[in-house]
């Protein structure tokens, strides 16, 4: 049962039938009631004023009244506020929407499921994974369970940056200043033992160039001629070379970083069908750049170099093969797009990357679709805003990250002092608690960090997350572990006998008939805060619904079965809403 749906292909029928016009009924738009307007649904006129010749209260008239002909064991009456025709809902169908609405099948399945293919947390290893990261991997997780609970069939996949300047730049560092040690050697992860010779390489290099100044070299000069760097340079001709010895360390720090991820990942609650690495994908696409030249796409300029001119598509031209013959990170990412399709029949593919990709996913798709690769169509970029610190931007080479494994280990540390500071641990196992304290932990974490639109930068603060009582994780779990409480007493057995709604009573079920319309709606936009707004508001309501209106001792058996049975869907879709974030509800708290 999907009121919103219904309200939608009513208003198209009626229009038709009226009007003799077609509508498709997805383009009618239908929100709840503001608070301090009467009724429970609204249904915006402006989309069809002009369509169908009438004023808004013309049109507010004839379609109320034809609505309410429609459907006239839901809709009692309307009114039309500047443009705006909000409907009350009887309680009649209120009744029947607790009474029989599945709590395991609270998300009706989708008519036109699709193949899809979420990329993200796209790490190096260099470095260890950070907060900038958690970003992304919460994003991506989120994404992909969304497209799932609506009904797609979803393929995460992750590309790591293994090669390159970058990962030589660590390679040199160790070779000088590690005297063989390993991570076992230094009881450390092994993202975190590499991540530490990228800064020691940044470190000296600067050195080298403050050095090769005071010597009397130009600053512009120094920084191209510092010994370190080029021995990074070096080391990359050989890693291209295939130089054994090269390989064998690059493999060998590799791995450290991976064993490093894999920890990373167990813990934050990140996975992936498959993983890619550029290694393996770099030379990708130079078949296609063959293909896009004959197909006239591309054009060879006289140093041998191939371009393709997007001047009127709005943008400028782009360089997809070196004069060289060797490729660029557009040639790999376009052979890639294309063997991912492949290897998963894919309709759609998104790409979790920061915004400052955006110029880079306008350029990719365009070059795709003119070399007609599949679901060139269903390229999607989900940009994303940086993650800052109140002291500004954070740098991997400077050392002045905030490292991901440090940070949940803080969140599950402030967790834990939270918590015994409410005195309410003395009912669980030494266990049990640990176990909490990672879900309060990582759901703050979480939920602070996918409570913000995706397109927005944001700023973190550890202290503000983990707050039991704001816009926090650690608020709507608490709600759920309260309703889980009071049913333990009251027993979940329910049969609905009465249609007698007070106003508290009626609000909680129209605000989880909402669920659907919002998972569709964070499912198209790509933006689980929304979902996150929603389970805030949800919480927040059923805490001032027990406030005023008891369950186990409510006025008679009839309200108390009535009030259980609201219980039962609002810990239900709680669980479900916070799932889609990646985030645990704990049963007790």
């Amino acid at each position: 049962m999907n009121l919103i749906t219904n309200l939608k292909k009513s208003t198209a029928q009626c229009i038709h039938t009226l009007y003799g016009v077609q509508i498709p009924f997805e383009q009618v738009l239908v929100n709840a009631t503001k608070p301090e307007i009467e009724g429970d649904y609204t249904i915006v006129l402006f989309a069809f004023v002009k369509q169908l010749g009438k004023s808004p209260d013309v049109l507010g008239n004839e379609l109320g009244n034809a609505m309410l002909a429609d459907m006239p064991n839901v809709l009692t009456q309307f009114n039309i506020v500047k443009g705006f025709l909000n409907f009350t809902i009887s309680n009649a169908y209120w009744f029947d929407y607790l009474n029989n609405s599945d709590p395991l099948h609270l998300i009706p399945s989708n008519e036109h499921p699709r193949k899809m293919m979420v990329e993200y947390s796209s790490p190096n290893t260099n470095k260890p994974l950070h907060l900038g990261h958690l970003r992304n991997n919460f994003l991506g997780w989120s994404i992909a369970e969304i497209l799932k609970l609506q009904g797609h069939e979803v393929v995460k996949t992750c590309i790591v940056n293994d090669r390159g300047i970058h990962i030589c730049k660590s390679m040199i560092a160790w070779q000088k200043f590690a005297n063989g040690a390993t991570p076992s050697d230094t009881k450390q992860k092994g993202d975190h033992f590499v991540g530490d010779y990228y800064v020691k390489y940044n470190d000296a290099y600067k050195a080298e160039v403050a050095n090769l100044v005071a010597g009397g070299m130009l600053q512009e000069t120094a920084e191209k001629e510092a010994p370190i760097l080029k021995g990074a340079q070096d080391m990359l001709l050989k890693w291209e070379q295939g130089d054994a010895a090269t390989i064998d360390l690059w493999k060998r720090m590799n791995s450290w970083v991976y064993e490093g991820f894999e920890v990373t990942y167990n813990k934050i609650g990140s996975d992936f069908a498959k993983t890619y690495y550029e290694s393996n994908t770099y030379l990708l696409g130079k078949e296609l750049v063959n293909e896009g030249l004959n197909k006239k796409v591309f054009y060879q300029k006289e140093d041998s170099s191939v371009w393709i001119d997007l001047t009127g598509d709005g943008l400028d031209e782009k360089i997809v093969r070196r004069k060289d013959g060797t490729s660029v990170y557009m040639t790999q990412d376009i052979g890639l797009a294309q063997l991912k399709q492949k290897e998963f029949n894919t309709d759609a593919s998104i790409y979790v990357v920061g915004d400052e990709q955006n110029y880079h996913f306008k350029v990719l798709k365009l070059i795709c679709q003119k070399l007609h690769l599949p679901a060139a169509d269903g390229i999607y970029h989900l940009s994303y805003g940086m993650v800052e610190l109140p002291t500004g931007k954070m740098k991997s080479r400077e050392g002045t990250v905030v490292d991901a494994d440090e940070l949940v280990d803080e969140m599950i540390e402030i967790s834990k002092q939270k918590t015994e500071a409410l005195g309410k641990v003395t009912e669980f196992t030494p266990e049990q608690l640990s176990e909490l304290y990672h879900t309060i932990g990582l759901g703050a974490l979480k939920f602070f960090l996918l409570r913000v639109d995706p397109k927005k930068k944001m700023i973190f603060n550890p202290e503000e997350s983990i707050d039991f009582h704001g816009f926090t994780g650690p608020f709507i779990q608490y709600t759920h572990a309260r309703i889980k409480s009071i049913l333990r007493k009251t027993g979940t057995s329910v049969t609905l006998t009465s249609n007698e709604l007070l106003p508290l009573e009626k609000q909680l079920a129209i605000e989880l008939s909402l669920f659907p319309a919002i998972i569709n709606e964070a499912a198209d936009t790509l933006d689980p805060s929304k979902i996150a707004i929603y389970t805030f508001n949800l919480a927040k309501l059923f805490n001032t619904f027990y406030a005023e209106l008891s369950i186990a001792n409510a006025d008679s058996e009839i309200k108390k079965q009535l009030r259980i049975k609201i219980g039962i869907l609002t810990a239900t879709t709680l669980q479900k809403a916070m799932h889609c974030l990646g985030i645990a509800v704990p049963e007790q708290m």
